[in-house]
């Protein structure tokens, strides 16, 4: 119980930091939704109801409605208009059928967005389609400790915020079939940790458009912690904003 409230406190301080220094005006409601799915045929993340609560408080804080599911029925082209962005939390192995698939793709290609969060990677190896989506397949990773991530561009609504070197603890994925097409925000510095696999170019946090639609994908998001590290909700929300539409790269100066 007392570490449940210590997660909530410091979920609503880490969203609270978030929004610090936005201005304090009356804004009308907004249709804006997205839809986060968590289903697992692999692996299953402790982490995952952690990261839908900061994802539920995040979106009343900043106006957009979150629906949560793990029913891979609900992947109709229909019900899936209904949302500016799905959401990919820590998803696991083949969890949507031929059909789910095909309405998924559509929705894409309408212009719906994409958010992976860590796992999301470690889904669906037999649809190379997803593999463009989500801009990399996850290799192998070592133990969980510190790394150095290194945020090569600042005009991403996801990296804004983020210093040029970005110490965190998580547990590091290393990646395979990467997809050339995909803009790279963040890297990490196999030099600082143990168990990298993917050398001087390890990508890390990336987004690409794609198919008509938005994608963005961190490789964050393992641990319960990081659903309360200020700066890793704040990424996060970034990283939303922009597969929604509400905001846009940066041009560089």
């Amino acid at each position: 119980m007392m570490r449940n409230t210590f997660y909530i406190c410091a979920l609503l301080l880490a969203l609270s930091i978030s929004s610090f220094g936005q201005k304090k005006k009356k804004v009308a409601a907004t249709k804006d939704a997205i839809l986060v799915f968590s289903k697992t045929k692999g692996y299953r993340h402790a982490s995952i109801p952690k990261g839908k609560e900061a994802l539920m408080l995040m979106g009343q804080q900043n106006r957009f409605a979150v629906d949560t599911t793990e029913d891979a029925s609900v992947f109709t082209l229909e019900n899936l208009k209904k949302y500016k962005a799905v959401v990919f939390l820590s998803t696991t192995g083949n969890i949507l059928d031929d059909a789910q698939q095909a309405a998924f793709e559509q929705y894409i290609r309408g212009g719906g967005g994409f958010v992976g969060i860590h796992a999301a990677a470690d889904t669906e190896y037999d649809w190379p389609w997803y593999n463009q989506l989500v801009g990399a397949y996850f290799l192998s990773h070592p133990k969980q400790q510190n790394v150095d991530i290194v945020v090569h561009d600042h005009n991403h609504p996801s990296t804004s915020m983020l210093p040029d070197r970005w110490k965190r603890f998580d547990e590091l994925y290393s990646y395979k079939k990467i997809i050339l097409g995909i803009k790279v925000l963040a890297t990490l510095d196999e030099s600082t940790y143990q168990g990298g696999a993917n050398g001087v170019n390890h990508p890390f946090i990336w987004y690409r458009e794609f198919d008509g639609g938005r994608s963005f994908y961190t490789g964050g998001g393992h641990t319960d912690e990081s659903y309360v590290e200020p700066l890793f909700v704040q990424h996060l929300l970034g990283g939303i904003e922009y597969a929604i539409g509400r905001k846009s790269v940066k041009k560089p100066m």
